[in-house]
């Protein structure tokens, strides 16, 4: 099973650990053509990160580069069901105001 996946809704769902021995190439770059189009057409993007095993900075920054990159994409990223891991580096990191939680 691939990292993520997205649906015709615009949601895409993170599997397993977001960290830096499963993260090579940003989201938006790991995006097939078809996938991408769903999300530029909604103009949203929701990453559910509810089956998220295990995050580190890498997948801290991997996140925040993902909410970058859409809003230059004009599309508008949230955050469903972030782990508590996620938002304690967020918080420590002091960028835990960046993090668009829904």
């Amino acid at each position: 099973m691939s990292l993520f996946q997205v649906n015709d809704n615009a949601q895409v769902s993170v599997h397993g650990h977001l960290d830096r021995d499963t993260l090579s190439k940003n989201f938006w770059e790991s995006l097939t053509s078809s996938q991408s189009a769903i999300l530029v057409k909604a103009g949203t993007c929701c990453i559910d990160l509810g089956d998220v095993e295990r995050v580190d900075s890498a997948g801290l920054a991997w996140i925040l580069n993902a909410i970058r990159d859409g809003k230059r994409e004009g599309i508008n990223v949230s955050l469903r069901e972030p782990p508590e891991k996620l938002r304690k580096l967020a918080k420590i990191s002091d960028v835990d105001g960046f993090l668009p939680v829904e």
